[in-house]
C-alpha cells in the first residue's frame, strides 16, 4: 500500500509539472533544437492539439522549395526561434520562414547558384545565439540567424574547413556533418560523417569554438600510441584506417557536462583483416566531458564489426525508475533491434545481458571476435533471425521462389559470420532503429521506437590483386562495383546508377567526385589526376583504356562486397513474412512493451486487400502533452500520422506530396499549435520532394 501511494503521488506530481510547463508555453513555445531539446527527448508540453480534436487538424500552409530532383532527399527537422522557421532544402539552402504562414523571408545558397545534381543529405541545424550553424560537403559555415548572410568572424568568410584538425592531410580527406551537434558553454560539439570504405576520413567527435570556429578539443576514436583503446588495433591503424564515426546525433547533458556519442563501423565495414582487434571506440556509446573531450566512460555494443551494425540513432537522456528509486540514465537503440540503458553518470550497464559465442569467420584473413553482447531485456523490437516460417507467404509463388534462394544462404541469428554464398541479415543493413531516434513520454513512461524490420544479404567477394598497369574496367571493378554494381546500374538512390551520367554532368566533375569522394563515397586520392580521369572516362561513357596504379596501395581488400542487397520475391517485395516496419511504445520501468503495431503499408497491396503490412521507414517522431504521437516516416505511403501515445490507435493521417522521412517539429504561435513536416522522399526510388507542410487546428 505504501508503494502504491508513493506511485500515485509520483505520477500526480509529473501530471502538476507537465500542466504547469504547457500553461507557460500557451501562447509561445518554439522548437529550439534538434529533435526539440539537446537531450534527444522528442517531447513537447503543448497541448491545444489533442486526442479530442486531432480529427479537426488542416493543413496550415505549405512552403514549397522548388528543389527537389531525382532521387534528391530532405531529410530535415525544422528549428522555429521567435516566430521565424528556420529549414533546409534538398540543395542544403537554408530557408527562413514566417512560421505562421510559410512566407519566405530570406535563404542562403552555398553554392551561389551553380547547378546541384548530387544528392545531398542534411538532418537539420544548431542554433545558438542568433546564429545558425550548417555543414555543406567539408565546410561548417556559421550563418546570421536575421538575414541568412555568412558571419565573417567565424573562420574564413563565415566557413570552417572540416577537414582540418583530424592529424592527416586534409585534401586526402572526405568528412562532414550530416547531423546537428549540441551546444554547451561556447562550444559547437559534432560528429561526422565519412566514407564506409576504404580509404576514409577518422570520424573524431570534436569541439569548436562557436564565435571563431577554432577547434577547441577532438577526442579520437581510433586511438593513437599511447592512448586507451590503441592495443585493440594493429600498430599503424591510426595512420589509415577510417570510420568509428558519430554520424546520428549527439546528446547532452548540460548539468553534468557530458556529451553522449553512438559511434559507427570501423572501415571497411564488412571485412576486417586490415584491423585486427577489437576496433575501440567503433560501434560504442561514448560520455565524454564536454569541456575537455576526454573520455568518461564507453560501452562497445559490436567488437570488430563486419556487419555493419552502426549506432544508427542518437542517445536519449532521461529517468527511469528501478526499485522506487529514480535513475538518471541513457537510453541508446540499435540497428539489432535492441534498447540499451546505462546509468549516466558512471556507464553501469542497466539491462541484464550476456556475451554470446560467436563462430569464427571461415573467410581467410579475418579475426572475429569471440563474444558479442546481447541484452536478456528489455526483448528486441525487431525479430532476430529469418527461420523457416518466417519466409513470405505473399503468394504460392513466391514462398517457393524466396525458399529455393533461402535454403542457399547462410542463416543464424546475430552475429552469424558473412560468408561468400551470403548470410541473411535481419534486421538489415538499414535496422533495427533507425537515425529518427526514440521519443520519450515522461507522462506514459513510454520510448517510442520506429523500427524497419528486413532481411538483406551480406556476401562477400574476391577482388583482383591490383597491378601498376591495369584497364579502367578493371580499375572500376576493383574499387567501384561493390556499391555501384558491375553493370553500372548501382542501388538508387544510396548508391546512384552511373548509366546516364553524361546526361548529369561531365567528365571532369566525375574525375573531381573519383579522388575528393562525396558522402559516403570515399575519396582515392591516391590515384594520379591521370587515373582518375581516365576511370571517370570509363564510368561517364563507357570508354576504356590503360591505367597506371600506385605501386603499393595501402587501401587495398582481399575482399569487398557484392552490392547491398535486399532479400526480396521475385516481385520486389520483401522475402521476410510482415511486418516490415514497426512502431513500439516500450515503458522504461517495466521494460515490457505497453503496445506494438505493425507501422505504414504498401499501396499496391493494401489496394489488394493485403493491409497492415508494415513499411520501410526513416525518420523519428514527436510525442506531445496532448496525448499524441506525431510520425510520418514510411517509405511508400507518404503518410503523416498521429497515434494515441497510450494505445496506439490511429487518430489522423495526411497523404503527403513525398514521403516525411524527417522528424517533425511542433510550435505555438500567438496561441495556436502548429505540427510541421518535411516531405522529401527520394528513398529507395520513390518520389522525392522539397516541401514543408504545417498543420494545425481551424482558427
Amino acid at each position: 500500500m505504501v508503494n502504491q501511494i508513493r506511485s500515485l503521488r509520483t505520477r500526480l506530481t509529473v501530471a502538476v509539472a507537465l500542466a504547469a510547463m504547457a500553461a507557460q508555453g500557451q501562447q509561445n513555445a518554439g522548437w529550439a533544437h534538434y529533435h526539440g531539446s539537446q537531450e534527444q527527448t522528442h517531447y513537447s508540453t503543448l497541448n491545444q492539439i489533442n486526442t479530442s480534436n486531432i480529427g479537426k487538424l488542416k493543413l496550415a500552409w505549405r512552403w514549397d522549395s522548388k528543389q527537389e530532383f531525382k532521387d534528391s532527399e530532405m531529410q530535415s527537422n525544422p528549428l522555429v526561434i521567435g516566430g521565424v522557421m528556420y529549414v533546409v532544402t534538398p540543395k542544403l539552402n537554408v530557408a527562413a520562414l514566417d512560421a505562421s504562414s510559410g512566407r519566405e523571408l530570406w535563404r542562403f545558397d552555398p553554392w551561389d547558384g551553380a547547378e546541384v545534381r548530387s544528392k545531398l543529405r542534411n538532418r537539420g541545424l544548431t542554433h545558438w545565439n542568433g546564429r545558425l550553424y550548417i555543414a555543406v560537403r567539408q565546410w561548417m559555415y556559421c550563418l546570421d540567424a536575421k538575414t541568412g548572410r555568412p558571419l565573417n568572424s567565424f573562420g574564413q568568410n563565415g566557413r570552417i574547413d572540416l577537414r582540418q584538425g583530424l592529424g592527416r592531410p586534409a585534401e586526402s580527406l572526405n568528412v562532414s556533418v550530416s547531423t546537428p551537434g549540441v551546444v554547451f558553454d561556447g562550444k559547437l560539439i559534432v560528429g561526422s560523417i565519412v566514407p564506409e570504405g576504404l580509404p576514409s576520413a577518422p570520424g573524431g567527435i570534436r569541439a569548436f569554438d562557436l564565435l571563431t570556429g577554432r577547434q577547441i578539443w577532438a577526442f579520437r576514436t581510433i586511438p593513437h600510441p599511447g592512448e586507451f583503446g590503441y592495443k585493440t588495433w594493429p600498430p599503424d591503424a591510426y595512420k589509415s584506417t577510417g570510420g568509428a564515426n558519430s554520424w546520428a546525433g549527439l546528446a547532452l547533458d548540460e548539468k553534468r557536462g557530458l556529451v553522449f556519442a553512438g559511434t559507427g563501423s570501423a572501415a571497411f565495414d564488412f571485412y576486417g583483416a586490415n584491423r585486427h582487434g577489437d576496433n575501440l571506440f567503433a560501434n560504442c556509446l561514448l560520455a565524454l566531458d564536454a569541456r575537455t573531450g576526454k573520455r568518461k566512460w564507453h560501452f562497445q555494443f559490436v567488437r570488430h564489426d563486419v556487419w555493419d551494425r552502426d549506432i544508427p540513432a542518437p542517445p536519449t537522456l532521461l529517468a527511469i525508475r528501478r526499485g522506487g528509486k529514480p535513475i538518471d540514465a541513457v537510453a541508446q537503440a540499435t540497428k539489432s533491434g535492441h534498447v540499451w540503458f546505462f546509468e549516466r553518470a558512471t556507464g553501469k550497464v542497466l539491462n541484464p545481458y550476456k556475451n554470446v559465442a560467436v563462430p569464427a569467420s571461415d573467410i581467410d584473413g579475418e579475426l572475429l571476435a569471440k563474444t558479442q553482447p546481447l541484452p536478456l531485456k528489455p526483448e528486441p523490437f525487431a525479430r532476430q533471425e529469418m527461420t523457416p516460417d518466417l519466409v513470405t507467404q505473399r503468394t504460392p509463388a513466391a514462398h517457393a521462389d524466396v525458399m529455393k534462394r533461402y535454403e542457399t544462404y547462410r542463416r543464424g541469428g546475430q552475429f552469424t559470420p558473412p560468408s561468400r554464398e551470403g548470410t541473411i541479415m535481419i534486421p538489415g543493413f538499414d535496422g533495427g532503429a533507425e537515425w529518427g531516434g526514440m521519443s520519450f513520454d515522461p507522462e506514459t513512461r513510454n520510448l517510442y521506437i520506429n523500427a524497419n524490420e528486413m532481411a538483406w544479404i551480406l556476401r562477400l567477394t574476391p577482388r583482383r590483386k591490383p597491378v601498376m598497369e591495369s584497364k579502367a574496367s578493371l580499375l572500376y571493378q576493383q574499387d567501384c562495383a561493390s556499391c555501384h554494381k558491375q553493370d553500372l546500374s548501382g542501388s538508387p538512390p544510396e548508391f546512384p546508377a552511373l548509366t546516364s551520367l553524361a546526361a548529369r554532368t561531365n567528365e571532369l566533375s566525375v574525375a573531381s567526385i573519383i579522388r575528393k569522394g562525396a558522402g559516403r563515397m570515399p575519396g582515392f586520392a591516391h590515384y594520379s589526376e591521370d587515373t582518375a580521369k581516365t576511370l571517370a572516362r570509363f564510368v561517364w561513357s563507357g570508354q576504356d583504356a590503360a591505367v597506371t596504379l600506385p605501386a603499393d596501395n595501402p587501401y587495398w581488400l582481399k575482399y569487398n562486397l557484392d552490392g547491398y542487397i535486399r532479400f526480396t520475391d521475385p516481385d520486389g517485395y520483401p522475402a521476410l513474412a510482415p511486418p516490415w516496419g514497426t512502431l513500439s511504445a516500450l515503458n522504461v520501468d517495466t521494460w515490457e512493451y505497453s503496445w506494438r503495431i505493425p507501422f505504414g503499408e504498401i499501396p499496391a497491396l493494401a489496394a489488394q486487400g493485403i493491409k497492415d503490412t508494415g513499411s520501410e521507414n526513416y525518420g523519428g517522431g514527436v510525442v506531445t502533452a496532448g496525448g499524441l504521437l506525431f510520425i510520418a516516416a514510411t517509405n511508400a505511403d507518404r503518410k503523416f500520422r498521429a497515434f494515441d501515445k497510450r494505445t496506439g490507435k490511429l487518430l489522423w493521417e495526411y497523404e503527403l506530396p513525398a514521403a516525411g522521412n524527417a522528424s517533425p517539429a511542433t510550435y505555438m504561435l500567438d496561441g495556436r499549435q502548429y505540427v510541421v513536416i518535411g516531405a522529401g522522399g527520394g528513398k529507395w526510388g520513390n518520389v522525392s520532394g522539397g516541401s514543408y507542410l504545417a498543420f494545425a487546428l481551424p482558427d
